[in-house]
């Protein structure tokens, strides 16, 4: 039995006709499992309990995959959470019922356009990647755009024209791509192909001030559709079949940057979900995701790899492991996070919830992927939060200055082929991928500062007392920051 209205209707106590009627308010540009995870989760979940009201349009950028399985099930899909929270296994499963239809926009341009003269439509939402808010002067002429900007700034013309520039009905345009002020990005990119295509005044002015660009972050672990093996067991026990299905983990946050009221009024899912944060500035969130989440992942990454451990649950299974990233985050990070507006609290609570997410036994995470291009994540993630320590407290922080000596073991490579590295290590090969791959290397085969990469030769954890933490940190002062 396949999951579609009449299947939901015979599982669910929830009014699904009342539900398949609620107007489309939200444009969302892609398919993305990130954006079916956790923007079209809460959506759902605010229409659920009566706050937002409002299904949303999803506008695919190509044809490939088709819209077929999401004709079949009416756009319904099943989201499988599974995790830990709060240091305890969990594991829920809910049908979303917030997609309306699926547009192409490679055959169904016109259709996509159709969607501006609607009174409905308040919202917009993207995740076309980080390389999709990008400037492609070419589609300030052309007639169908292949950019995600040119696409919005056709939208917002025929908006604009349906309505004869009324600032009412202006738009809250809000990306969700990993790139630091995405909202402001990429309304300079679509100022700036307006100005390419010659449009007047007029509009340029209704753009800036009828329409609210907000940057956003979004943070949820969402790794795609149910594994063959999880989607039997899922199936089997839910009684349906779903093609949409995707697991994701229990966490979630979409942190949105507005200060104006009407937005506010506008995105009311947010009352459904405290996970959901309307703020005139989201860079406190930025800062913990970064220094917590990401500047940990990277500091554990050459660690993890140089122990044998593939993936991140593996790791976190090892005790010696776990004690170190447990230290390492509440003992050394937290403390240095805890500073302005961010308490002491609210960084130490989040430090627990990465534990818990990194030790996601459902979620397969390869610290080698976590390596692509190391050297910059270290110097963007870590870099800041060594120099702060040692401005504290006149030396090296030992567990943070251990995983720096862990990157750079990681980072002793050899060129095989041009622009190719290869490191190896306890006889195991491994591709570099990292724009600084040779200039690490070059600096390995000088033997300049380097920590020597014998103290790796048993496990890791007991030479973290032999590590010369004044050579790790004259290193942050020169490799790094070239």
């Amino acid at each position: 039995m396949m999951l579609n209205k009449k299947t939901y209707a015979s599982t669910t106590t929830e009014n699904v006709d009342a539900l398949f009627a609620l107007p489309e308010k939200v444009l969302q540009f892609g398919t993305g499992v990130l954006l079916r995870g956790l923007p079209d989760y809460f959506i759902d979940k605010a229409n659920k309990q009566g706050l937002f009201n409002g299904r949303i349009v999803v506008v695919k950028s190509t044809d490939q995959g088709g819209t077929d399985a999401y004709e079949t099930q009416d756009g319904l899909y099943t989201i499988l959470e599974k995790g830990i929270e709060n240091g305890a296994p969990i594991e829920r499963t809910t049908i979303n019922a917030s997609i309306s239809r699926v547009v192409s926009a490679k055959s169904a341009w016109q259709e996509v356009l159709a969607c501006a003269a609607s009174k409905d439509i308040q919202v917009i939402i993207s995740n076309t990647t980080e390389v999709g808010i990008t400037l492609v002067p070419s589609d300030a002429t052309a007639d169908f755009p292949v950019s995600f900007p040119g696409k919005l700034l056709h939208f917002l013309m025929e908006r604009y024209r349906v309505f004869n520039g009324s600032n009412e009905y202006g738009l809250v345009i809000i990306p969700t791509e990993l790139i630091s002020d995405n909202g402001i990005k990429l309304k300079e990119i679509v100022l700036a192909l307006a100005q390419l295509k010659g449009l007047d005044a007029a509009f340029i002015d209704w753009v800036n001030k009828a329409n609210d660009f907000c940057s956003s972050l979004v943070d949820c672990i969402v790794p795609g559709n149910l594994p063959a093996s999880e989607k039997v067991l899922f199936e089997q026990k839910a009684d349906y079949s779903d093609e949409l299905a995707i697991m994701s983990e229990p966490y979630r946050l979409w942190a949105i940057e507005t200060a104006s009221e009407k937005t506010a009024n506008i995105l009311s899912f947010a009352g459904a979900d405290a996970r959901v944060i309307l703020a005139p500035s989201i860079n406190k969130y930025k800062e913990i995701k970064l220094r917590l989440l990401n500047a940990t992942h990277s500091l554990c990454c050459g660690v993890a790899h140089l122990s044998g451990f593939v993936t991140v649950r593996d790791a976190l299974k090892d005790k010696h492991f776990r004690s170190f990233i447990s230290a390492m985050l509440l003992e050394e990070i937290v403390p240095l996070v805890a500073d302005g507006d961010i308490s002491l609290q609210e960084a130490n609570t989040f430090a627990l919830q990465v534990i818990d997410r990194f030790s996601n036994q459902s979620i397969e995470h390869l610290w080698l992927n976590i390596s692509v291009q190391y050297t910059s994540k270290m110097q963007m993630r870590v870099v800041p939060l060594v120099e702060k320590y040692v401005g504290q407290n006149g030396k090296a922080p030992k567990l943070m200055t251990f995983g720096f000596a862990a990157f750079l073991v990681f980072m002793k490579s050899k060129e095989v082929a041009p622009q190719k590295y290869m490191g190896t290590y306890a006889g195991t090969d491994y591709e570099i991928k990292d724009d600084k791959a040779a200039e690490m290397s070059n600096a390995w085969a000088s033997k300049t500062t380097f920590i020597p990469s014998s103290i790796f030769n048993e496990q890791v954890f007991t030479y973290i007392d032999k590590i010369d933490a004044s050579s790790v940190t004259e290193i942050l002062a020169t490799i790094v920051k070239k």
